[in-house]
């Protein structure tokens, strides 16, 4: 197949942003939102968890991140900025031979969140949780992780930073992958497979379930017990949180400049929806212009499944 470009186009195909154009601070989506989300309720009261609840289990700076719902924009810190810079801006990738391959008259973007040393976006709220860990004066830092990355990128931003970094591995990707295991513990973190006989509730399990190959929830659970009985450390986590939302809104906010540049308008984004952060953080800059704006959640396994349907059916 030839897929050399014989026209001559202005857009290239990797936009980049230079340093002093990177964002120099987050969007809180939220802010903007006539519906404001539900708020985080207490399992055993059932109602909203306040500020002296949820720091007994995360950072105080980043509690206040969590609950607050009013102010759109947050400064990064300088420290967190020189750190992005290591990696950031991303690049804008113009995927010219996917549009000739579909013989599509769309044009066709996606944001490569690969090019640092932990291999995904995750990095981007690591260093910031672990900034705020450090700034605090925590000793370290506990998580889970399942396959891996945000271990990864947790383990990173420790080491940079001179944080202890414990991880609770899911059993199964601890024992299936041990590369990604023996990275991490490169960078100096503490890997335990889950569910582990280092905790209440892992050895409960255990008990329960010998043999059992551990789940997500597990290692959570491990990783929240730890922080929590053990004086100068929090529980951190690389999705699902507002905390976490913001910090990626980066991603976005770096996609909306680098189209501004070449006055392109996306009418449709297309993100992977596992916990969140990455398609929240592409989206919630464009979050405004509902007219221009179609949103498609799709899991990303779908959406390769459908490309190469398609050109699978096409080559016949």
């Amino acid at each position: 197949m030839d897929y050399r470009i014989t026209d001559t186009r202005k857009i290239p195909y990797k936009i980049y942003l230079e340093e002093n154009e990177m964002p120099t601070q987050w969007y809180n989506v939220r802010a903007d939102m006539k519906n404001k989300p539900a708020p985080l309720l207490n399992p055993q009261t059932l109602k909203p968890m306040t500020a002296e609840e949820l720091s007994q289990v995360f950072c105080e700076e980043l509690v206040k991140q969590e609950l607050d719902d009013t102010t759109p924009y947050f400064d990064i810190p300088q420290e967190i900025l020189d750190f992005y810079k290591m990696y950031r801006p991303s690049p804008l990738v113009r995927a010219y031979c996917l549009e000739k391959e579909l013989d599509t008259p769309a044009k066709i973007y996606y944001k490569f969140e690969g090019n640092n040393t932990s291999g995904s976006h995750k990095l981007n709220s690591a260093i910031a949780q672990a900034y705020y860990a450090k700034q605090q004066g925590l000793k370290g830092v506990t998580t889970e992780t399942g396959a891996g990355q945000w271990g990864t990128a947790l383990s990173m931003a420790c080491a940079y930073l001179g944080l202890d970094c414990n991880v609770y591995m899911v059993k199964c990707s601890y024992e299936q992958k041990p590369f990604r295991r023996e990275v991490m513990r490169t960078y100096g973190a503490k890997v335990t497979p889950s569910p582990s006989d280092t905790t209440a509730v892992g050895r409960e399990i255990l008990e329960k379930y010998p043999g059992t190959s551990g789940s997500l929830g597990c290692a959570i659970s491990e990783a929240v017990e730890a922080a929590t009985s053990k004086e100068g450390y929090r529980y951190v986590l690389g999705s699902v949180l507002t905390q976490v939302l913001l910090h990626q809104s980066i991603i976005g906010l770096e996609t909306k400049a680098a189209l501004d540049k070449y006055n392109i308008t996306p009418n449709i984004i297309i993100g992977c929806a596992g916990g969140g952060s990455n398609l929240g953080g592409l989206i919630s800059p464009f979050m405004g212009d509902f007219e221009l704006l179609s949103i498609i959640l799709m899991m990303l396994s779908i959406i390769v499944s459908i490309l190469i349907a398609y050109i699978n059916q096409t080559k016949k």
